[in-house]
């Protein structure tokens, strides 16, 4: 380590905000990806017969899953303890669900034409009420 260098430490508290953020996150995105079930995947794609999932946490955010992952990543930020660590894993985190976001909602714009658009805008992207 450089002398005199100290990294930007944050509380021990935040280890356990940290942690409780991971488990948060988790839950969330489980429960995201158990609504969705035979019509989640990894890739953007859509499937045959595939519906507009608006129910559960779908009614009121149209990606839960990535915000559970977004609090699990900033939950491992915190758990580092380190500012630099929530700084670079937050800025990597949104930059990479912003893609996948507009990749996703193109595709479900082009599948669902109308009815989607009509569900964004009765929902928000990632944040309940906010955004």
């Amino acid at each position: 380590m450089l002398k005199g260098y100290r990294p930007a430490r944050i509380g021990y508290d935040t280890f356990w905000i940290g942690v409780a953020l991971i488990v948060i996150g988790i839950i969330v995105r489980a429960i995201a990806i158990a609504t969705l079930w035979r019509y989640f995947t990894v890739d953007v794609s859509i499937r045959e017969g595939h519906e507009l999932v608006d129910r559960g946490l779908y009614r009121v955010i149209r990606h839960p899953s990535y915000t559970g992952s977004l609090l699990s990543f900033f939950g491992l930020g915190f758990a580092f303890r380190n500012w630099i660590s929530v700084a670079i894993i937050a800025a990597a985190t949104i930059l990479g669900f912003s893609y996948r976001i507009a990749v996703e909602e193109s595709a479900l714009v082009e599948h669902f034409g109308d009815r989607y658009r009509d569900y964004m805008q009765r929902s928000k992207r990632l944040i309940p009420g906010i955004y």
